[in-house]
């Protein structure tokens, strides 16, 4: 039974897909407490601009940003040829394996250290490149605050909910025609959603950031995932077609179409 499941080029598609979605999703959620200036990235100095009356405000980006561009691939590259269910699936799959990896990581952390590896092994020769308390800074980097994690899970899965919806509404209303436009625009609606949802959860309603300064931060990240989705348009045309490739031209047909009319 197992090898006729995996002999169907649409079942390993499908795995393939959904594991590149579901890993980049988890990841996203554990590098994303690293905050990065994006003009350090290429060289230049912050850009120090003034946004509702918010100064100083650059593109600081967290790490996650660096692959969620490749959760927005995924996500129309699977509404394409698996439709709607197969990609609430995958994000309710992803919501349950973010939130018990939160849970692992959480009973980790209380877990009690051993000496020497909490105040021995972080020690180097070099003063500036030590740490003191090894247990504090696992602590720091996998505990992320309850509000954090709970505003990026409703933010994520309210996000790709509403991708679907948009992405299938182009579709019908395009007749199959002008992928980029039904990709492109179900990302940049649901990735405004996202930027905002996340913010609002995390840093206004479970921190004491003002709401000012939580939109004008929210609109520097979502002008990134922005461009992003632009850039990202000859991706999912190579994207499309190496899977045609690989499909065939009659399977991948018909799987559009199945996808498209559930």
């Amino acid at each position: 039974m197992a090898t006729q499941l995996l002999a169907s080029k649409g079942t390993r598609l499908f795995m393939v897909l959904g594991g590149f979605f579901i890993a980049n999703a988890l990841l996203a959620e554990f590098i994303g407490i690293k905050i990065f200036s994006l003009e350090k990235l290429f060289g230049y100095s912050p850009l120090g601009m003034t946004l509702f009356g918010v100064e100083g405000l650059g593109f600081d980006l967290t790490a996650g940003v660096l692959i969620w561009p490749v959760v927005f691939v995924m996500t129309d590259i699977i509404n394409e040829y698996f439709g709607k269910k197969g990609v609430r699936f995958l994000s309710w799959l992803a919501v349950i394996l973010i939130s018990y990896a939160f849970l692992i990581a959480f009973l980790a952390i209380l877990t009690p250290p051993n000496d020497w590896w909490q105040f021995v092994s972080g020690i180097r020769d070099d003063p500036g490149e030590s740490l003191t308390d090894m247990d504090l800074a696992y602590a720091r980097v996998f505990g992320q605050g309850m509000w954090i994690i709970a505003g990026s899970v409703i933010a994520f899965l309210g996000g790709q909910l509403l991708d679907v919806i948009i992405f299938h509404k182009i579709r019908r209303a395009t007749g199959g025609k002008k992928i980029w436009l039904r990709a492109t625009a179900s990302t940049l609606v649901s990735q405004l959603i996202d930027s905002f949802v996340v913010l609002i959860i995390a840093f206004y309603i479970g921190s004491d950031w003002d709401l000012i300064r939580v939109l004008a931060i929210g609109v520097v990240n979502y002008s990134y995932k922005f461009a992003m989705a632009i850039l990202l348009i000859p991706a999912i045309y190579g994207i499309h077609y190496m899977i045609e490739g690989y499909l065939g031209h009659d399977l991948a047909g018909k799987m559009k179409a199945d996808a498209a009319s559930h």
